[in-house]
């Protein structure tokens, strides 16, 4: 089985799950990433292959041309034009998957949400698709601008749009499932990270109530520090005891003259069900994390393409959410307020935790791809 994920640590961590399963029932498996991101799949315990060595920034602001590419300001264009840099990606990726696949052949190909390649890989080779999610689902402006870029490897098979998979794979609970979302199975969402020695305080719940803050993963001093600095100057004028959950190399300037803030990288499925409310950018996988410890959110999105699933999480009564715009620190002080004051958000935040326990794990939803292949 050929997993393909894509440029950042999420769109790895969230096809682990499956990947170790298939590995686990003595399946035969390779992860493909951007090779900026092989580390990441090693670092969870599976062979790793190079998608390319190019970073996924760089197919995001890099044109076919080499010319430097500016993002658009209007939110439609500005997905289309994430669909496009996941476009290049697929196309340059594909010629090595291509390349692998004459001396591995993958039975069954496992992409991505937004990874086109596998698709088109699995269209070639005549083998099943599995499309699987990599967080709360993207918006379909993200897939037109993906085919636009790849009309010239649609047509050399045939094609005039992406390909269907035989099976999608969802890991967001039902209740929360974007409306016309496609029929497929759902799965047990399982928090996945990059881990680290755990302390006592990280699983143990304190005195007065946590408040965890994060922007992901990819956060920098050049793009987050800022946005960071500001949440937790504002988070931190509660009396609520403060976690930053940030690459460690932020740390050190999230925590100057803020003796009692703790900050670094955090595994959050291990921390979360200790806070009683998490404050982030929008990123699907730590919703999805939240969500699985039971913890209101809540959630300045800072992508257009976030802000779909962050008003379905506000909707179902887990969440506040605050648009640009929306989010002066009076409002988000006031925001968090309210979600640590108000016990119904807690109580439907267990309510989905309950959701999502039940459905079927990793290994149940293998057997039903283990019958793409035998079908």
């Amino acid at each position: 089985m050929l997993f393909v994920a894509a440029g950042s640590p999420a769109t790895v961590f969230a096809l682990v799950p499956l990947a170790t399963a298939a590995r686990n029932a003595g399946h035969d498996v390779f992860v493909a990433a951007t090779e900026e991101m092989t580390p990441v799949v090693v670092g969870a315990g599976l062979p790793a292959v190079s998608l390319t060595r190019r970073t996924m920034r760089e197919y995001m602001f890099t044109g076919d041309d080499g010319a430097r590419l500016t993002l658009p300001a209007d939110p439609a264009e500005r997905m289309r034009f994430g669909g496009h840099g996941f476009g290049r990606l697929a196309s340059d990726g594909l010629e090595n998957l291509r390349a692998l696949s004459d001396v591995w052949r993958p039975d069954i190909v496992v992409g991505g949400t937004l990874s086109f390649a596998a698709g088109l890989l699995a269209r070639q080779l005549g083998v099943p698709c599995v499309r699987h999610a990599w967080d709360m689902g993207e918006p379909l402006e993200m897939d037109l601008g993906a085919a636009e870029r790849l009309a010239p490897e649609l047509s050399r098979l045939g094609l005039t749009e992406l390909p269907e998979p035989d099976l999608w794979v969802h890991i967001c609970p039902p209740s929360l499932l974007a409306p016309g979302a496609a029929a497929g199975e759902v799965m047990r969402f399982v928090p996945t990270g990059r881990q680290r020695l755990t302390e006592p305080w990280m699983y143990t719940r304190p005195a007065r109530p946590r408040v965890c803050v994060t922007a992901g993963s990819r956060a920098s001093r050049e793009q987050d520090l800022g946005l960071l600095d500001g949440l937790v100057a504002q988070v931190g004028s509660l009396d609520v005891e403060l976690v930053i959950a940030a690459p460690d190399e932020l740390a050190p300037a999230l925590t100057e003259g803020r003796p009692q803030v703790r900050a670094g990288w955090l595994p959050l499925g291990t921390v979360l069900p200790t806070c009683d409310v998490l404050v982030h950018a929008g990123g699907g996988q730590t919703a999805l994390t939240a969500l699985h410890a039971g913890v209101p959110q809540l959630v300045l999105p800072n992508m257009p393409k976030l802000v779909p699933h962050s008003r379905r999480l506000t909707e179902s009564g887990v969440a506040l959410t605050l648009l640009p715009g929306e989010d002066a620190p009076d409002a988000v002080v006031g925001a968090c307020r309210e979600l640590l004051s108000t016990p119904a958000y807690r109580e439907r935040s267990q309510e989905v935790a309950a959701e999502m326990a039940a459905l079927p794990g990793p290994a149940e939803v293998l057997e039903v791809i283990e019958d793409l292949q035998a079908g």
